[in-house]
């Protein structure tokens, strides 16, 4: 199942608000349409994010390509601006978006149709080498869990949240194929239930062994049943080791930390933010309150409910085990590089 595809001018986008009932795409050819889409969810996964960003730029360039050839420069910036600013706190949009208009900067001056060119294919550039990353990812990650692994994981960092096979997913994924997973534990993940709409469903489309918990079983199965790993993704990784992911990160973390079970981090290099020194640096989203007072659309919260919506959290990096990357595993202290 394909998370976006780019076709004769078009990016088709799988809605995964509708999933796991519905497997529907979308087909943009607006900009803003996109910017709508990592918005409201339909495309989300730091990764994916990314990838899509990237193309919004390509349709962005293309609206500007109709236009005064003068003013080209000014529209398609005035438009990545506004791509950029879609979602705060998931670094790899900014960066996909930095990586487009270094193109547009290196080809100043040539015609609108040759920028968007070459900007189609910075972005097919980005979707192969994210999938070429999850994989050697996968492999790295796959190498530290021992055989009959039992692991938990948060949210979705599969092949539905990057241009395919996945971070955490895909270290589960390539551990499975080497027949070293006994059982993925997956958090739902409240309030919009990723876990349960996304992880379980690719886990099982994949045939590999997975229980659903609600969030606030992760201690006790800890306890109860053991764990040998926490494979999580990121959305935004500080110089300093710090994690942003999906709200719930963090108290997996002190859980894990108290039951000794390691506790890893899956992510693209392009997800260090070497702009942010720590996590207090990382800007983190606020949602809507229907996402908590309501469960598709069915009100479970009396009216009026007061509601405090962080979309993320900043694991501190001295409860990460180890930080996974395509260049390599990372321990603290962490020490990135260029």
């Amino acid at each position: 199942m394909e998370t976006l595809r780019w076709e004769n001018g078009t990016l088709h986008l799988l809605d995964q608000t509708l999933l796991p009932h519905e497997v529907s795409y979308l087909a943009l050819n607006d900009y803003r349409e996109v910017i709508r889409a990592i918005r409201r969810l339909s495309v989300r996964g730091a990764p994916a994010i990314g990838a899509a960003a990237a193309y919004a730029v390509v349709l962005a360039a293309m609206e500007a390509a109709q236009g005064d050839a003068e003013d080209f420069a000014a529209r398609l910036q005035k438009a990545a601006e506004e791509i950029g600013a879609a979602r705060p706190t998931a670094v790899n949009l900014r960066w996909a978006v930095a990586r487009q208009h270094a193109v547009v900067e290196r080809l100043a001056g040539e015609p609108p149709e040759k920028v968007v060119a070459e900007l189609v294919r910075e972005a097919a550039a980005i979707f192969a080498a994210d999938v070429a990353a999850n994989r050697t990812m996968g492999a790295y990650g796959a190498a530290l869990l021992p055989r009959e692994a039992r692991v938990l994981t948060h949210c979705n960092a599969g092949a539905l949240a990057t241009c395919g096979y996945g971070t955490a997913l895909g270290v589960i994924r390539a551990a499975h194929a080497a027949g070293k997973i006994r059982m993925v534990y997956a958090d739902e993940t409240r309030p919009l239930l990723q876990g349960a709409r996304l992880t379980v469903f690719e886990l099982q489309q994949d045939g590999i062994p997975v229980t659903l918990i609600t969030d606030s079983m992760a201690g006790y199965l800890m306890a109860k049943k053991g764990l040998d790993a926490v494979i999580v993704g990121a959305d935004r990784i500080a110089a300093n080791g710090d994690v942003a992911n999906k709200i719930g990160t963090y108290s997996l973390a002190v859980l894990a930390r108290h039951h000794g079970v390691p506790f890893y981090v899956t992510a693209p290099f392009s997800t260090i933010d070497p702009e942010a020194p720590d996590g207090a640096g990382i800007p983190i989203e606020e949602r809507d309150a229907d996402e908590v007072t309501h469960l598709g659309g069915v009100p479970v919260a009396p009216a009026g409910t007061a509601v405090w919506n962080p979309a993320f959290d900043v694991t501190p990096h001295n409860l990460v085990t180890a930080i996974i990357t395509e260049r390599g595993v990372y321990y603290p202290p962490y020490r990135f590089g260029a």
